[in-house]
């Protein structure tokens, strides 16, 4: 028998917009009666002659999916990843029966539990006890079954103290804690999970991670969406990029996150010459790594010394900070330059143009491509500009100590080397001689 539990065979959306073309922004109400009755004559005519019926002057369609085929095993966890737009949760609702596909067709064996929005299933007004039950029942679960596993949904959830207050009355985290535990814990054949987990804190997502993984090893399937790079490459082995509907890569994990990062650089490249827009109160104009004669650099040699020249405008708010967050080929973010947050040094408190570069210490990076993101902010308050991918370079090859073997990002060890301080000293235990050096005895 086959293991498959999800095809999908030539799998698409479309959606039919429509956009008004009366642009003014009053209208009074002789205008919107005879609109009105224009667009009832349209709707009707529309319906005679078998023409979609919309609302406005133009139609447009939309296809949010595109000819996707792909098929999912049983007890595979699978990351699903892509920019805004590229089509990741409009393929969830066809796999979790919220939506039907336009063309195409999709086989599921087994029964599905998604978590695609905080508090999916629950009535606001029943307590959490009542919406265990009751989210138990929409996912097909008996009432034995969830009477069986309630103690552990509550106690993973950690609501115990709520579980007789009305939902209305949760925080969104609780929210997704309470969701998240009663999907994960009916044991269901495949479990979808969206986005919704980052409302969750820091601990709490670990705790997600590790149940999803007991989950796999079950048995069970699990497909995981996340812009969170770092937990996809952690917790699934098979990676499915999805750009402008379509399935741009289908494979390993790394080699997911890799072909990811190429698109995301590509597509910036396009885009360089529209600029990268501005806050509130600053705008982050240009960014590059530059060498000791300042000019840009395409390369950086591991250990030399790490500048960023960085041109922006202010308008003198006082206070805001600039970060340079350094982020590796999957798009983890492994470093952090802050301006007010490790130095005490705001922007210019005087409105204009500046430029600076950012004299930053001698990194040891592995081998492969990097990129720069910058932002401005209020410290502990808020963003003010943001720019993903503001920069990028490439390390040609990296060995701190001069050897022959290159440390490359796509062994997985790492981005960063770790460097001692001094010769290392074997002590053998039980007398005091000490071999010095590495291979000694």
């Amino acid at each position: 028998m086959s293991d498959v539990v999800i095809r999908a065979e030539g799998l698409g959306k479309k959606y039919i917009i429509g956009h008004e073309t009366q642009r003014g922004r009053y209208s009074s109400l002789r205008d919107s009666i005879a609109r009105g009755v224009k667009a009832f004559a349209r709707k009707a005519g529309d319906l005679v002659h078998g023409r979609p019926i919309i609302q406005g002057d133009e139609l447009e369609e939309v296809w949010a999916l595109h000819e996707l085929g792909f098929e999912i095993r049983s007890g595979e966890l699978v990351g699903i990843i892509g920019r805004n737009g590229a089509g990741k949760s409009t393929l969830l609702k066809i796999l979790s029966r919220i939506t039907e596909p336009s063309v195409g067709r999709v086989e599921i064996k087994g029964r599905v539990a998604s978590l695609l929005e905080v508090g999916t299933g629950f009535h606001l007004e029943l307590s959490g006890r009542e919406n265990i039950f009751l989210n138990g029942a929409i996912l097909g679960m008996s009432r034995r079954e969830i009477s069986r596993k309630f103690d552990e949904i509550v106690d993973f959830a950690e609501i115990e103290k709520f579980l007789d207050t009305p939902v209305k009355r949760y925080s969104s985290g609780m929210y997704v804690r309470l969701a998240f535990a009663v999907a994960a814990h009916l044991e269901p054949e495949i479990l979808i999970v969206d986005e919704v987990l980052a409302v969750g804190d820091a601990e709490f997502q670990k705790k997600c991670l590790g149940k999803l993984r007991d989950t796999s090893r079950g048995g069970r399937t699990v497909l995981f969406v996340s812009h969170n790079i770092a937990a996809v490459k952690s917790l699934t082995t098979r990676g499915i990029v999805l750009d402008a509907g379509r399935i741009a890569f289908d494979g390993s994990t790394d080699a997911a996150i890799a072909s990811y990062a190429r698109l995301a650089t590509a597509r910036t490249s396009e885009n360089a010459t529209i600029g990268f827009g501005r806050g509130t109160h600053s705008a982050i104009r240009s960014a590059s790594l530059v060498d000791e004669h300042l000019q840009p650099a395409a390369h950086y040699m591991p250990g030399t010394p790490f500048r960023v020249n960085v041109e922006f405008d202010t308008d003198g708010t006082r206070g805001l900070s600039l970060e340079v967050f350094l982020v590796d080929a999957s798009r983890c973010r492994i470093g952090l330059a802050s301006t007010v947050q490790f130095h005490g040094q705001p922007l210019p408190s005087t409105a204009g143009s500046y430029s600076c570069v950012l004299d930053l210490r001698p990194q040891f990076l592995a081998s492969g491509e990097y990129s720069l993101d910058l932002a401005t902010s209020v410290p502990n308050s808020n963003w003010d500009h943001q720019v993903d991918g503001a920069a990028r370079f490439e390390v040609p090859f990296s060995n701190p100590a001069g050897h022959v073997w290159d440390f490359k990002q796509e062994y997985g060890f790492g981005s960063v080397a770790l460097l001692l301080t001094e010769v290392v000293h074997f002590t053998r235990q039980g007398d005091q001689r000490t071999a010095d050096g590495l291979g000694n005895s």
